[in-house]
């Protein structure tokens, strides 16, 4: 079906008509035609008041569940998810069961998702069955389709393993993720360590135990010379962290969860554990000082952190219910929610395109006449309530019920197929 954007402003920073308000033709998948003014009887046409288009977001983290927990997630209702929450490529977590650590696992992936709206790029597990001891056959998950390599969730704690992947990867020049968290402090942990925690009588999880790891990560990175990203950061300290080693020239990155931006630990006063997650969310002070680093740019992308659970696993007391919410619906929104005349809509929308792309080295297509239509069209000032009837993922498990959020996802084009909420 042709589709037809009428008078949207294009977000497309060294694009010809970045911030410009135009007509675009998508024919067959391919934008046929960019112009102050179209006209056509057979294309859908798609009109708002504040019609805006940018690339095809891209999600750095989340997790579909597929293999072993389906009747949380799949992969068919993540690929949807994700559409209707402006997503046209998501990396997939390796935290499935069996664990995605091998050539088959990442071949069976791209092989269920072939052909979608939604291109997947699977994460392979760092090491064998994620369990922290062994390198797995990074090289041979690289060659089927692997896009980068990270235990996700289960931190590495072993250093001479990371120093290995660090040199490994280079042959190949690979990416390895590590979510910094010292498990030897943070656990047992539910939420944030401070006052709160205190009021409430939980255990906390210190921002130390996301510094002191980043800190022996970034380390590593400099004496190997390796690609690191550093997954869901959370601390000022580690944004510090962070700015310094780009600072030395290292090869870093790094990026936060969107609900780490708008929501914080005064959320789990009522001891609701829709808002147990990992990493925990942090004191409103410190919020305040990733918003900064956000502005400051030296947060490279937004990521949904997207991570279902089943009622069973969530609707207990906090300290036994599951770290997690599912948030690839609503990870835009609630990150232009919590930006919102804070940091412009360019940069917000760089954090999803040209920021994770650089991370996982994607090449993006452009929003010019004669390339394939990869879009994502959204209205970045529309106010909506998320209601439960809304979720298309399999598992209810969001905060964001009923909350009111700055941003409504419009729809998407990819791989000659559409999308529209």
């Amino acid at each position: 079906m042709d589709i037809l954007l009428k008078q949207a402003t294009i977000i497309s920073k060294g694009s010809e008509f970045h911030l410009k308000k135009k007509d675009i033709l998508v024919k067959n998948g391919v934008i046929s035609k960019i112009s102050d003014k179209i006209e056509s009887n057979s294309a859908k046409c798609i009109e708002s008041k504040n019609l805006h288009v940018s690339l095809g977001w891209i999600d750095l983290i989340a997790n579909f569940q597929d293999p072993g927990f389906e009747h949380k997630e799949d992969i068919k209702s993540g690929i949807k998810a994700a559409a209707a929450g402006g997503f046209t490529k998501v990396g997939l977590s390796p935290n499935t069961f069996p664990v995605v650590d091998s050539k088959s696992q990442i071949e069976y992936i791209l092989n269920k998702s072939s052909n979608s709206i939604v291109d997947l790029y699977p994460y392979g597990s760092l090491s064998k069955g994620n369990e922290g001891k062994e390198l797995a056959e990074l090289a041979d998950m690289k060659s089927v389709g692997a896009i980068a390599f990270t235990d996700d969730k289960i931190s590495v704690t072993n250093p001479n393993l990371l120093n290995r992947a660090l040199l490994y990867t280079q042959s190949f020049d690979g990416t390895i993720l590590n979510r910094p968290q010292t498990v030897e402090i943070s656990s047992e942990g539910v939420m944030n360590e401070g006052i709160v925690s205190t009021q409430l009588g939980l255990k906390g999880i210190p921002e130390l135990s996301s510094d002191l790891m980043l800190s022996r990560d970034l380390f590593l990175a400099e004496y190997t010379n390796g690609k690191l990203h550093a997954l869901n950061i959370s601390t000022s300290k580690s944004v510090d962290l962070i700015a310094e080693a780009k600072k030395k020239g290292l090869k870093v990155s790094c990026d936060i969860c969107s609900y780490n931006l708008m929501l914080n630990e005064n959320n789990l006063l009522e001891f609701d554990s829709r808002f147990k997650v990992i990493p925990p969310l942090r004191s409103e002070q410190t919020v305040e000082l990733l918003i900064k680093a956000v502005k400051d740019g030296i947060i490279d992308a937004i990521s949904s952190n997207h991570c279902p659970e089943d009622i069973e696993e969530k609707k207990k007391e906090l300290d036994h219910a599951a770290f997690g919410i599912i948030n690839i619906q609503t990870s835009f929104s609630a990150a232009n929610t919590a930006l919102n005349k804070k940091v412009s809509i360019e940069k917000i929308i760089n954090l999803f395109t040209n920021g994770p792309a650089k991370i996982l080295g994607l090449e993006l297509s452009k929003i010019e006449e004669g390339e394939k239509a990869n879009l994502t069209v959204f209205d970045p000032r529309e106010k909506t309530l998320f209601t439960k009837e809304d979720v298309i993922s399999k598992s209810k498990n969001s905060p964001y019920f009923k909350k009111e959020l700055i941003g409504k996802v419009i729809g998407v084009i990819n791989n000659k197929k559409s999308y529209f909420n």
